[in-house]
């Protein structure tokens, strides 16, 4: 019995590090972004507008990633593509869990047919890839920067909105709540005070994992010329220009290609470490 209480200890421990070690990573590379994005607003080697480098100029001391077919500095370029990028997905996310956890706490607290019909539309929604969903919005607003946050939140709040449901639905059956609810405690406290604390931690790494997919909804978008116009420089429109020039000037590609690849993982890491450190004694393969 005690060496199967030592394993037990032994196994929570291990996850708890494991899921510090993914959390750190996650740390680290979302902070990397998150510092050029912070730089370049206060700082920028070469302005956007700025076409007097040579054109698809190799990497050099004055163009550490060289220029595009235009003779603009593609660092500058990336700089003031992560702010957007970062912008765009806190924007999506805050907007998907506003309409979410609102949309979901109303399924789970109201009558079933209600909660039925708004089950019923949650799901139509969701069977809709958020790309093409962004796609139908933008198509209508126009492409913009806002346009893109709008759609992709719009996209991503259905998802919030079922999993709050299923998780506010679970802690309603909770013996403490019915007590609450017995002693007269209004619908108003029973959500401030049981159902959203119980539900948060659970709801914060669905929405780090939304971030990432945001982020890779925006590239899209802008790859397709459906993100934020110029002279706004991002990621997608970068592989978007690029992709014409990908032989004689692969950085042009590889760079933005990279940046959507650590924030992207690193925000993956973020939500998986989070996920751990609540849960130690989860297994992950």
């Amino acid at each position: 019995m005690s060496e199967i209480v030592e394993q037990q200890v032994e196994g929570a421990s291990s996850g708890s590090r494991r899921g510090s070690l993914t959390l750190a990573i996650g740390i680290v590379l979302t902070g990397l972004v998150v510092v050029v994005a912070a730089v370049s607003v206060f700082w920028l080697p070469y302005p956007l507008s700025d076409l007097s480098g040579g054109r698809l100029d190799p990497p050099s001391f004055a163009h550490p990633l060289g220029t595009d077919r235009l003779g603009r500095d593609l660092l500058s370029q990336l700089m003031v593509g992560a702010r957007i990028a970062l912008a765009v997905g806190a924007g999506s996310v805050a907007l998907a869990a506003v309409l979410g956890i609102l949309i979901g706490l109303v399924t789970a607290f109201a009558r079933p047919w209600v909660d039925d019909t708004l089950s019923a539309a949650l799901d139509v929604v969701i069977a809709f890839p958020v790309l093409l969903l962004a796609m139908l919005v933008v198509a209508v607003q126009g492409a913009s920067l806002w346009s893109a946050i709008l759609a992709i939140g719009l996209a991503m709040s259905a998802v919030i909105a079922r999993l709050t449901r299923i998780l506010a639905r679970r802690v309603l059956q909770e013996q403490y709540v019915t007590a609450a609810r017995t002693s007269g405690t209004r619908l108003l406290g029973i959500v401030m005070h049981h159902v959203l604390p119980n539900i948060a931690p659970t709801l914060a790494v669905s929405l780090a994992l939304q971030f990432g997919i945001a982020v890779l909804a925006e590239a899209s978008l802008s790859y397709l010329g459906l993100g934020a116009p110029p002279p706004n420089a991002s990621w997608g429109r970068m592989l978007q220009e690029a992709q014409g020039t990908v032989v004689n000037a692969p950085i042009g590609a590889i760079a933005p290609g990279i940046a959507i690849v650590v924030l992207v993982l690193g925000v993956n890491f973020l939500a998986d470490g989070l996920r751990d450190v609540g849960d130690p004694t989860r297994r992950r393969r």
